[in-house]
């Protein structure tokens, strides 16, 4: 028996009868043989974490741009945190760890520089629009190794798409997994962007809601238990009452999604980061207009998709895999003047 059977052997040992199974995964676009020691899911979790668009997240912006601290949270370590809450949240229930950590570590390879200010101005300038998560499936699929895309299967592809999206009218994967990556994502962004205010001196603990708090926690790791073992139950709950889907209990929601709105109006969208907030979006929106007006300067690869599939898509596609500090390299190579003469 090959050490990849041994292993779906013990999976349909272990996980409970409603997880995803690897054995009986719905396959890749194009097919491939099986590898002797992995499973299909930790395939697809190692061709992410060597790609090279999961190695950019580390200098894209989570929320605060360009800090000087070690400490605050990137696109990467975000990622990271997401993975870590998502696999103790499947292995509590019971359902496939090597398909959720490949769903986490993907979910936001398709995020633009400067963090959602970023995803706002290519929303803005595209004709189509812009979303990071089916971003992140065109990266996947098609820009990954120079247009050959990393052959995922579908049902890491269909939680990475679906991991967006917080309210109970919002598309769900199709795999409990998947759905757990989504709440995990939520529950890891809302907490550690707390902990990244509090240290920026922006918030403090006396400054959240107090009802909120009195039920979640009063500090950052006691939210994060709370919310964790919450799911974890409830999900249990809903699968043993024949309802087969992830979900928090309705006041421990209800208190995650009252937090995600404070933290909107007072630091993703509030006055604290407005001045940086609008001048990354000047600096992403410059960058765009110099390329789609000068886009014989791009790289050959992205040269060639604006052949086929339309400049907009060519320029989209440059931008929004750019880092931070590439992005601003960029900005300041094209419009701040330079010494030439000394």
């Amino acid at each position: 028996m090959l050490i990849r059977e041994k292993i779906q052997y013990y999976e349909r040992k272990i996980l409970i009868d409603v997880a995803a199974f690897s054995d009986n995964t719905k396959g890749r676009k194009i097919k491939e043989e099986n590898d002797e020691i992995r499973t299909p899911f930790m395939v697809d979790r190692d061709r992410i974490i060597h790609s090279k668009s999961f190695r950019r997240l580390k200098h894209k912006t989570q929320v605060y741009i360009k800090t000087s601290g070690d400490h605050y949270r990137t696109r990467l370590t975000h990622t990271l945190e997401v993975a870590q809450i998502a696999k103790t949240i499947g292995k509590g229930i019971g359902l496939n760890e090597d398909l959720i950590e490949a769903i986490a570590l993907g979910h936001d390879i398709g995020h633009v520089a400067f963090a959602h200010n970023g995803e706002d101005v290519l929303d803005k300038l595209l004709p189509n629009g812009f979303k990071h998560n089916e971003n992140s499936i065109r990266v996947l699929t098609k820009l990954e190794k120079y247009g050959r895309g990393l052959n995922l299967t579908e049902e890491v592809l269909d939680g990475i798409l679906h991991h967006s999206g917080f309210s109970s009218s919002s598309k769900k994967a199709f795999t409990l997994e998947g759905q757990v990556v989504k709440f995990s994502d939520k529950i890891a962004y809302v907490n550690h962007d707390i902990d990244d205010s509090i240290r920026a001196g922006l918030l403090s603990e006396e400054q959240l809601p107090k009802d909120v708090i009195e039920l979640l926690g009063n500090n950052h790791s006691k939210r994060i238990d709370t919310l964790v073992k919450d799911c974890i139950y409830t999900t249990l709950k809903n699968i043993e009452n024949g309802t087969i889907e992830v979900s928090l209990s309705e006041d421990i929601g209800n208190a995650l999604n009252d937090l995600r709105t404070y933290m909107f109006e007072n630091v993703y969208k509030g006055e604290i980061l407005k001045i940086e907030r609008d001048k990354a979006k000047f600096v992403l929106e410059q960058v765009f207009c110099y390329f789609l007006k000068n886009h014989e300067k791009m790289p050959e690869f992205y040269k060639k998709i604006a052949e086929s599939e339309g400049l907009y898509q060519g320029v989209a596609d440059y931008i929004s895999g750019m880092s931070d500090d590439y992005c601003l390299f960029l900005f300041n190579s094209i419009y701040v003047p330079k010494f030439v003469i000394y």
